[in-house]
């Protein structure tokens, strides 16, 4: 501990590791004590914007805890610590400042975010810290916004365009080179207890053995699970192969958690995938993880360049939409009783672990926004509620996107529930591990127990209406499917590989030869994801 010096305090957020962590790189370098803050905000513990359901989740909260923890540990390790608050940064801060006197801190140092209730807090604390130096670096993504081949203003409104155009003309910057020591905490400041979820007022979901996502929050987890995934398994090898699955941890990376909590870089995965790529294989799979990374960076820039459209109900677009508020509809679907196993088994998935697929994101908010017709900022505060991996900028783009009111220039994109749930749930294992009920269903027509006789659901213990719902809506195109075996080999008509029952086909769009499909443009494991 030092007890006299210059004080940097780093305002850490989404922000949650000691690698490749510019902001403790910058306070260390710029002063001779080093106090490093996490505050549980009030805010972020009470209702989400419209809808008022809890603003941070179960789930996430557990996972929020573990990475804290980990940090501070860390933090220690390198001669250091994490002071550790419950209460609101630009009040928590001033406090510090007062504690420590004001003439002994130096600076505030911290990442930049991009959506309003960040800003506010940003602008709170440069207020409440008048003649002190404000550092503020930029730091979420893959590549640096100052390495854009445009102005944030000028970001084109379609990924495509600007994939091609950053990956032709922009350099990923290295990873910031982290001290083996840190500077001191300084004296007379007590690192404070980390809250657990009873004291924030959330209580806890016990650990469901079926997740697919078996991890805990943290550095140290996020660092095994990159080794895990590329050095120790060569999944990564086959991860484009394999991304679409449903059941299980090892089908897709599972980065996006860690990426949301900032207990990753984004720049340190990029440069494993490229050393891999040198020192084992270089394919489609390996790029893959990296497109996805991008998607991750242009819902930031889009968030950046559209503000608060971003939460409009007319979207970044502007359009006009009906959209219903139907709480019965909404209550189905959020507690997996629509009664259409493929979107109830999904949404059960959810509500249990806090995670869902990249393919069942997809098919559960195109059934509530094409099929129910239902307000998408339904689903975009329920997801921010749910999932763990909640990143503001990626869901609420996606949820757009979604929508027909973001970054995509077709119209009329619709999943189709019975082709997708055939497609990516064959013979139904998925369908039968979350819902039960219909465990007696065998193969593929668990997807559409509807259309089975009264006698054959009776042999199988099966009552609609009664053991298991009826579906809530049934859309014409289904029927097309009925009867039908499924299998990801044996796609065609609607919509590309990655997009399954969009409407269209698939669109070339070369890098070194790769294609994009309709669907494979979108990119989503890196958030409405199932990283």
């Amino acid at each position: 501990m030092a007890s006299k010096g210059r004080v940097v305090i780093c305002m850490l957020r989404n922000d949650l590791r000691y690698h490749d962590n510019e902001v403790l790189a910058w306070a260390n370098k710029n002063g001779n004590c080093l106090l490093p803050v996490y505050c549980f905000d009030p805010r972020h513990y009470s209702g989400t914007y419209k809808f008022g359901f809890p603003k941070t989740g179960a789930h996430r909260l557990k996972f929020l805890l573990e990475s804290v923890k980990d940090l501070r540990s860390t933090l220690k390790s390198h001669g250091s610590g994490l002071v550790v608050r419950n209460g609101k940064p630009e009040v928590v801060i001033p406090e510090l400042i007062q504690k420590l006197g004001s003439e002994s801190v130096y600076a505030v140092a911290f990442h930049e975010e991009v959506t309003q209730e960040e800003i506010d807090v940003e602008l709170a604390v440069e207020k409440q810290c008048t003649g002190k130096v404000i550092q503020k670096i930029w730091g979420h993504t893959l590549f640096h916004r100052d390495d854009l081949p445009f102005s944030y203003k000028q970001l084109p409104d379609v990924y495509t365009q600007f994939r091609k155009r950053v990956e032709g003309s922009s350099t990923v910057r290295k990873c910031i080179q982290m001290p083996d020591q840190l500077n001191p905490l300084p004296d007379g400041i007590e690192e404070g207890e980390i809250p657990s979820m009873q004291q924030l007022s959330v209580e806890e979901i016990a650990a469901d053995s079926r997740t697919a996502f078996p991890f805990s929050g943290g550095e140290t987890s996020a660092l095994e699970r990159v080794c895990n995934f590329l050095w120790e398994t060569d999944a990564v090898a086959t991860y484009k192969e394999t991304r679409n699955g449903m059941i299980g941890a090892e089908y897709s990376t599972k980065f996006s958690s860690w990426l949301a909590h900032g207990s990753i870089s984004p720049r340190f995965i990029y440069y494993e995938i490229k050393r891999y790529e040198q020192e084992r294989v270089a394919n489609n799979s390996t790029y893959w993880v990296i497109f996805e990374l991008l998607w991750r960076d242009y819902f930031r820039y889009v968030a950046l360049k559209y503000g608060n459209r971003l939460f409009y109900l007319s979207g970044i677009q502007g359009k006009q939409v009906p959209w219903k508020q139907d709480q019965a509809l909404f209550r189905a679907w959020k507690e997996g009783r629509t009664g259409v196993p493929y979107v109830d088994a999904n949404m059960r998935e959810l509500a249990a672990t806090g995670f869902m697929s990249n393919r069942g994101r997809q098919n559960v908010a195109s059934f509530l926004t094409k099929d129910l017709k239902l307000d998408w900022r339904l689903g975009a505060e329920w997801f921010e509620s749910m999932l763990i991996d909640h990143d503001v900028c990626s869901n609420y783009g996606n949820w757009l996107y979604s929508a027909g009111l973001g970054n995509d220039p077709r119209e009329d994109r619709k999943f189709n529930m019975i082709k997708q749930g055939l497609d990516y749930d064959p013979e139904g294992d998925y369908v039968r591990l979350w819902v039960p009920e219909l465990q007696n269903v065998s193969g593929g027509n668990v997807h559409t127990v509807w259309t089975m006789s009264n006698n054959a659901l009776a042999k199988l213990g099966i009552s609609l209406g009664e053991t298991y719902p009826n579906p809530i809506t049934v859309a014409p195109e289904w029927s097309r499917h009925y009867g039908k075996s499924g299998g990801a080999s044996a796609r065609g008509g609607e919509g590309g590989r990655g997009r399954g029952g969009y409407s269209g086909g698939g669109q070339s769009h070369g890098h070194s030869g790769r294609k994009e499909s309709a669907g494979q443009k979108r990119g989503m494991d890196f958030y409405f994801k199932g990283s």
